[in-house]
Order: C-alpha cells, then sequence, then structure tokens
C-alpha cells in the first residue's frame, strides 16, 4: 500500500465524519424542541407555534400597595446649560416601576461633554432606590444648542423602611473636562 492509498482512506474517513457531524447538527433541532416539550421549558415558544391564546400575566405580587412614597426630583447644573426634571415630583407604591424625563440644553456657542451624578435623601433610602435605565449611566456630547430628553426608569424596594415617606433624587450635571477642546477664543 502506498501513500496515495493511505491518503484516500483519510479523506474517505474524514467526509464520512464531516456528514455524521452535520446529520447530528441537523437532528439537534428537533430533538430539542421534544426535550423542550417533554420538560416543559421555552413555554413561549410552545404556545405561539400551538396557536393557543397566552395566559394574562400574573399581577406583579412585589408591589405593596398598602403604602405610597413620594419621589422628589431636583436637578443642578454646573455649567452653562439648562438641565431640569420634566416634573418636581411623582407618587409611587414600593415595588411599582415608574419613570420620569429629565430635560437637557446645551445653550453653549460650543460641543460639550458632561454626565450627571445622583444622590438621595433621605441618605438610607440610597439602597432601597433602583435604577433599571438612567442618562446617569453614560457620558453624553451635546453640540451648540442641541435638546435632549432622558428617561429614568426605577422602583422604589418594598423593604424600604416605614418611616421614609419621601425619597429626593437629585442629579448634578457636570462638565467633563479634556473630552471637548476649548471653545475658539474671540
Amino acid at each position: 500500500m502506498g501513500p496515495r492509498s493511505d491518503n484516500g482512506r483519510m479523506v474517505a474517513k474524514l467526509v464520512v465524519i464531516t456528514v455524521a457531524m452535520f446529520g447530528f447538527g441537523y437532528a439537534l433541532v428537533p430533538i430539542y424542541k421534544h426535550i423542550c416539550e417533554a420538560l416543559g421549558v421555552n413555554v413561549l415558544s410552545l404556545t405561539e407555534g400551538s396557536g393557543v391564546a397566552r395566559a394574562p400575566l400574573p399581577k406583579n405580587t412585589q408591589v405593596d400597595t398598602s403604602r405610597t412614597v413620594t419621589i422628589e426630583f431636583d436637578a443642578n447644573a454646573r455649567g452653562p446649560w439648562q438641565f431640569k426634571p420634566a416634573q418636581r415630583s411623582l407618587e409611587v407604591h414600593p415595588g411599582e416601576l415608574a419613570t420620569v424625563m429629565y430635560e437637557f440644553e446645551n445653550v453653549q456657542n460650543r460641543t460639550m461633554a458632561a454626565q450627571a451624578f445622583p444622590s438621595y435623601a433621605p441618605k438610607v433610602a440610597t439602597a432601597y432606590f433602583n435604577k433599571l435605565e438612567c442618562f446617569c449611566f453614560n457620558e453624553y456630547t451635546l453640540a451648540p444648542g442641541e435638546r435632549k430628553v432622558w428617561p429614568v426608569t426605577f422602583y422604589v424596594d418594598p423593604k424600604l423602611p416605614k418611616d421614609v415617606t419621601t425619597i429626593t433624587l437629585s442629579y448634578t450635571f457636570f462638565d467633563v473636562k479634556g473630552k471637548i477642546p476649548p471653545a475658539p477664543q474671540t
């Protein structure tokens, strides 16, 4: 036997292995579907595929409707721009998801980079105020005269001490120095 026949046998083995791997990969889709059906996982796919109407989503039992917390919104700007909440306060039940908008305008004649930093009062509320979406997570670059409206989506943990009935969420917007070249001298 020469090297040519050894090479031929090796190629044949590799072709068989490749075909077997492709067949196994192709068979995984129905196998996965049957396993999910048997175990009751991936329920969303099952209801979509069967045409069965989905049951209504369960009510959020984490919301404490027995009490209300007033959230006050404050905004401070450390620079020549306008920054304010769209509303000054909001009443929420602990555990209830809420969204408030903040408005920002760069009134300078130059591009700027800035970021907001939050603070809370009373201090104990910090551990119970949970933001899911917030402009304070990022730094922003705004062109001259550019306006933005940003959301803050949050909930107050139901474990908030009962004596806390008002929380003040305050943001201070700072210029991020060194990110944008200084304004031209006139």
